[in-house]
């Protein structure tokens, strides 16, 4: 049983600080673990950051969209250590960045390791604070950076192949398990209902199953390829009342 945190377990809220998951939900994914091959928290925050948020220590926290791995009782995660290494590039290039062009319009940064986001939800002109980001989305590309677009939020990442999908093959393809299920609301959670797919091709899984948590901002993909949507934190949170009882 793999999921996202972010909209599926923790409602969105304006600052990704101040965000929670209820205490309920945490009691039900701890006894999903104790019937389940694995659980696992796929989230684009660091590993540590989400198993502080989830509050579950035997379940595995992938973090920065796949680029980390937190193992239930270990005390560090293990990284990509590519991706690692562009950690200071990235902070540089924050540092530069970080001036009157985005406080102005109330862009956030939010550093989470070697990435780095840029949000503009709750901005008094949202409008001009996009602008400003795409501005600075194309001044990261021509640095060489990624970058990646979410809900009212930019991410500058390294140039390195990763992704909620290579995560979840990670998680699954060891384990002999006829059936795995990602639940997710955003458009990196279909990168993992790729791998599901390509876990199904390939034969190393009988069925993968797509839960897509409907919101106002969840893409439109996210509703249309779900074998199953379930309206917002509450309604995924019925989806792991069932498993727990199942």
């Amino acid at each position: 049983m793999l999921c996202d945190i972010d909209g599926t377990l923790s409602p969105i809220v304006s600052r990704a600080e101040d965000a929670w998951v209820p205490e309920q939900t945490s009691r039900l994914l701890a006894a999903i673990a104790r019937r389940y091959a694995r659980v696992a928290c796929v989230s684009g925050r660091p590993a540590a950051e989400a198993r502080r948020l989830v509050g579950v220590g035997g379940i595995v926290y992938v973090g920065s969209h796949g680029a980390e791995m937190l193992e239930p009782g270990a005390s560090t995660p293990r990284p990509n250590h590519a991706f690692e290494r562009w950690a200071p590039r990235v902070r540089e290039f924050v540092r530069r960045h970080d001036d009157r062009s985005l406080r102005n319009p109330r862009v956030r940064i939010e550093d989470k390791g070697p990435i780095a986001a840029f949000h503009w939800r709750g901005a008094p002109d949202e409008a001009a604070a996009r602008r400003r980001v795409e501005e600075l989305a194309r001044e990261a590309e021509e640095e060489g950076f990624a970058t990646h677009w979410g809900r009212k939020v930019l991410e500058v990442r390294p140039p390195v192949p990763f992704g909620k999908g290579r995560a979840v093959e990670e998680l699954v393809s060891p384990r002999s398990v006829e059936a795995a299920m990602f639940g997710g609301d955003d458009a990196t959670d279909l990168d993992a209902w790729d791998a599901l797919d390509r876990l199904v091709a390939g034969g190393s899984l009988r069925a993968g199953v797509r839960v897509g948590v409907r919101s106002d901002e969840a893409p439109a993909a996210i509703l249309s390829r779900a074998h199953v949507v379930v309206d917002g934190v509450d309604g995924f949170r019925q989806v792991l009342s069932a498993l727990a009882e199942a």
